[in-house]
């Protein structure tokens, strides 16, 4: 397994719309077994294929350390969902502070449905279908966000961006110590050119 560089703030890939995967193959199984590796060395609970510059609707997660200690929660291990799809189950929303390991030292409250119900394939592209609730479903429509080509930063007001402009420049620039490798918008364009 290898850890992959995450690609950071307004690299043009985490705006794209992300293809759907239509074959299990052994490079799939290497970029997810990648991905994991790479999610768990930055600390994360979630990644999408697109942070790591794969623009295909594929992401990770680990929500079991935010749920562990919290009373009613359920621990469900590592999770792979490939072509996902979500809808909100009710109304009720809660808000709650989020980050993002493409956005390093970035924080801030967004408003989520609390419940939803998925469909998905697993990494054995076997259909799977559930509704989750609380921290994993809040991890899941963030990861899912990023297969829409969609930041957590886009539910900020124009004034809460405005307040993290300079942060986001140095974080677009590769000016900031995330902690894990980091591939910034500023090399992405010199691999283009």
């Amino acid at each position: 397994m290898s850890i992959l560089p995450i690609v950071t703030y307004n690299d043009p890939v985490l705006r794209q719309k992300a293809a759907a995967l239509t074959e299990n193959t052994p490079e799939l199984q290497q970029l997810i077994d990648n991905m994991f590796e790479t999610m768990y060395n930055g600390q994360g609970v979630g990644l999408a294929a697109p942070q790591i510059g794969e623009s295909v609707r594929l992401f990770v997660i680990d929500a079991d350390p935010f749920t562990q200690d919290e009373e009613g929660e359920e621990n469900f291990g590592p999770m792979v969902f490939i072509n996902p799809e979500f809808t909100p189950v009710g109304d009720f929303k809660t808000a709650t502070d989020e980050g993002c390991l493409s956005i390093p030292g970035v924080r801030e409250s967004v408003s989520r449905p609390e419940t939803i119900q998925v469909k998905w394939l697993d990494r054995d592209f076997k259909p799977q279908e559930q509704t989750f609730s609380g921290w994993v479903s809040r991890v899941i429509q963030h990861e899912y966000d990023h297969i829409e080509g969609v930041l957590f930063i886009d539910y900020l007001g124009s004034f809460r961006r405005r307040l993290l402009r300079s942060r986001l420049t140095l974080v677009e620039t590769g000016e900031v110590d995330a902690g894990y490798p980091i591939r910034p918008k500023t090399e992405t364009a010199a691999k283009q050119a």
